[in-house]
């Protein structure tokens, strides 16, 4: 009965549309009460340190914003905490979701933030670094007295897909339908301040359990319109139609440009359906960058062709580890699936393996592939030539934590 309960509970905060119950997994804890384990610190020099059972965040002069983030990523989730500001002039907040890399405002923690502060703000979320205060509606006043000064102040903050809620001791807070970021770790903020006051804030008793299977995917493509992607040399080349993004003429290629990670993705696994026409030869490349013509000289292109005279064929790294025999059909859907971590990047179609491929370190190319190695960057999708035609739809995207070096 437990179960069935906190699967309707769930299920209620998902649009009208998502359909049946979603189960929530075992809770976890994210703090051990004695060290930082599984916690990193980015961007300023607060200091954090644990004190009888709680995380303690204490300002440091002349420090940007700080923030102790999980090395673990949770996309669709329900988290608990206990928050106190030690001072009230403080302001502070839980990220969820958030991220920071290189290529973004140089490595500068982004994403959704839950606000932790005594000015009637608590529990409302604002995209740090990005857009702003995303929660506009402070009208209820149970919302805007919720926080405790003083005291301890439980939250619980819910996400399903794009759906975000918040509650600060069991009041209803806030309630958001964003789609930007699908997944990244958690933070707990110590604000930037002026002078030095030392001022402080505590968490404690944070746990964390996953909803359904942890979610975390975000569309990159809406179905209805090149929204999100850029078109370079012929835009003719690519339509939408029937809710598919299709390739089709003279060469182009279309990249991705939109806002779902700052389009911007090093550890990644993406999926999308494909359907091919006879003959026809395109590709799925990642870890590109846009350029105006040509063939993408950056990041690796896994091969679409399952009948057309290049021998290469579909789910190979084309040029790298190639695929002999296509293991789909023409002018029929297949799943293809796409995962970068780290080093290791595996292909599948339908479920199998096609190609599992890890780079070795210092590796170089030559003939032309001199820039197929793997970094960071955005996706593209290849129209071959006049007589290739290939049909994509439900294209999705789940971030994957980075790897160390490229997180700090």
């Amino acid at each position: 009965m437990l179960r069935i309960g906190l699967a309707l509970a769930v299920a209620s905060l998902l649009p009208a549309q998502s359909g049946t119950p979603t189960a929530a997994s075992d809770w976890i804890s994210l703090f051990d009460g004695k060290t930082l384990a599984g916690w990193r610190q980015l961007n300023g020099t607060a200091t954090y340190a644990v004190v009888d059972g709680a995380i303690v965040g204490t300002t440091s002069k002349g420090s940007p914003n700080s923030f102790l983030c999980s090395e673990q990523f949770f996309g669709d989730f329900e988290l608990e905490l206990e928050v106190k500001l030690l001072d009230d002039e403080l302001n502070s907040g839980i990220q969820i979701r958030s991220h920071s890399y290189p290529t973004y405002q140089d490595r500068r923690v982004h994403g959704y933030q839950v606000e932790v502060s005594t000015n009637g703000e608590a529990g409302f979320v604002y995209d740090e670094a990005r857009r702003g205060w995303l929660t506009h509606d402070r009208d209820d006043p149970r919302a805007r007295a919720a926080f405790q000064n003083g005291a301890w102040n439980r939250y619980r903050i819910v996400c399903v897909g794009p759906v975000i809620r918040t509650w600060i001791n069991d009041v209803p807070i806030a309630d958001l339908r964003d789609d930007w970021s699908p997944a990244g770790f958690i933070g707990l903020q110590v604000h930037s301040v002026a002078g030095d006051p030392n001022w402080r804030v505590a968490w404690r008793n944070l746990r964390i359990r996953a909803v359904g299977d942890g979610g975390g995917f975000a569309s990159i493509f809406d179905g209805k319109s090149l929204a999100g992607w850029r078109v370079n040399e012929n835009p003719a080349s690519v339509q939408v139609h029937d809710g598919a993004l299709v390739v089709k003429g003279e060469r182009a290629h279309v990249f991705y440009d939109g806002p779902v990670y700052s389009h911007s993705f090093q550890n990644f696994e993406l999926s999308c359906l494909v359907r091919t026409k006879p003959g026809a030869n395109s590709g799925v490349y990642f870890h590109t960058g846009f350029q105006g013509d040509g063939w993408p000289a950056k990041g690796y292109e896994v091969q679409v062709n399952n009948t057309q005279s290049d021998w290469r064929r579909t789910g190979g790294l084309y040029a790298v580890q190639d695929v002999k025999e296509a293991p789909a059909k023409d002018d029929q859907w297949f799943l293809l699936n796409v995962r970068v971590d780290g080093k290791h990047v595996v292909v599948t179609v339908d479920g199998k393996v096609t190609a599992d491929y890890v780079e070795p370190d210092g590796v170089r190319r030559e003939g032309g592939l001199e820039g197929r190695l793997l970094s960071r960057g955005t996706f593209a999708l290849q129209c071959h030539d006049p007589g290739s035609e290939v049909h994509y739809k439900q294209i999705r995207v789940r971030p994957l934590p980075e790897t160390m070096a490229a997180a700090k």
